[in-house]
């Protein structure tokens, strides 16, 4: 039978305690393990403002060969561009703020409105709102195309339209459904702090 004596227990306790110390520092970093996901999404930010540039030449170098209708559909693809682009911005920003490491933002200029009350909860609600907003473009372009339908101008079909409208009022459900929750959760502290 081991039997240790007081002094023995209180030198293993920092070894211990040394061990458990390590372990949470583990943890708490492999947030760091996020950091090339954020890259990658600056990286596809990049490719976007290559595709905005694009489509923004090829609208200009075409615009005297195209009807007004088709102008209003490219600028309805910048639009969208930029949307994801924001959408892009909001998770970036967001995301990195929120889940691995503090900006230190404050004070700054150009620091976003929305950053000082970030939280995993508010960037669900704005990606949703954001989502909604890219959705409702995109449906758009469609509805402007629809007077087309069944011509063999256009590329939708009517099954393709409905199901088009029901997948965006799925995000609209959606996003009620996640501010719903989060007002249900919301401490009598955190409501305290919003009201003021």
């Amino acid at each position: 039978m081991n039997i240790m004596t007081e002094p023995q227990r209180a030198s293993s306790r920092p070894d211990q305690a040394r061990r458990l110390s390590l372990l949470a520092r583990l943890i708490f970093g492999s947030r760091w393990l996020q950091l090339p996901l954020y890259v990658g999404l600056i990286g596809a930010q990049a490719i976007y403002v290559l595709l905005f540039l694009k489509e923004l030449w090829h609208l200009g170098a075409s615009w005297d060969d195209v009807t007004e209708q088709q102008i209003m559909l490219a600028v309805l693809g910048l639009i969208d561009v930029v949307m994801i682009s924001n959408l892009l911005v909001m998770v970036i920003v967001g995301g990195y703020e929120t889940f691995v490491s503090r900006l230190n933002l404050r004070g700054h200029p150009d620091e976003p409105e929305w950053l000082s009350h970030v939280n995993a909860s508010a960037l669900k609600i704005k990606l949703a709102m954001a989502i909604i907003g890219i959705s409702s473009i995109s449906l758009l372009r469609t509805f402007i195309e629809a007077g087309s339908l069944g011509t063999g101008r256009t590329n939708y079909t009517e099954i393709g339209v409905m199901w088009q409208v029901l997948i965006h009022i799925t995000f609209i459900a959606s996003a009620i459904g996640i501010a719903w929750v989060d007002r249900l959760s919301e401490t009598p502290a955190r409501k305290d702090a919003n009201q003021h």
